[in-house]
């Protein structure tokens, strides 16, 4: 039973350095709270106290705030996106900082509208057979045709590479 754990040095930049295979466990009223081990794999009891949650998978892995004050995507705010292109109004592909494992993530996407007759957004990849690791593909739309939305937001949900 310890207060704090420190290296042999004596100085504190190093925790708990534990050997290969075992993992640590965080307790709490003698019951698990968080688990992480080797590879990094970590756990810790969710909403209600009955489940567990991954860490790694039950992050956002991207998301951007962008306002389109002159048409081209602006940046407000972001985790993990590297750039947008302006593919055409209304048509834009955040490019991620850092690739997704797989091309099967899931988007949530929504805008702000400048009119709300007939409006819609959807996200695709370009072409559909085609899904890529580094960036996706979403648009907004108002009676039929692309146009320019006030804003968009997105969030990727999957594993990175």
């Amino acid at each position: 039973k310890v207060d704090t754990i420190v290296n042999a040095g004596g100085d504190n930049d190093t925790g708990i350095d534990l050997a290969t295979n075992d993992q640590i466990l965080l307790k709490v009223a003698n019951a698990t709270r968080l688990t992480m081990n080797s590879t990094g794999q970590t756990t810790i009891v969710g909403e209600g106290g009955t489940t567990t949650t991954s860490l790694q998978n039950g992050l956002a892995k991207n998301w951007c705030h962008s306002v389109l004050g002159s048409g081209t995507p602006a940046n407000t705010d972001s985790f993990n996106t590297s750039s947008i292109t302006d593919v055409q109004p209304g048509n834009y592909k955040p490019q991620f900082t850092s690739n997704m494992a797989n091309a099967t993530f899931v988007v949530g996407y929504s805008v702000q509208y400048s009119s709300t007759s007939g409006t819609g957004c959807f996200f695709h990849q370009s072409p559909p057979a085609n899904f890529s690791t580094s960036e996706y593909n979403v648009q907004h739309f108002q009676n039929g045709t692309n146009e320019d939305a006030v804003a968009f937001m997105s969030s990727i949900l999957g594993d990175l590479a």
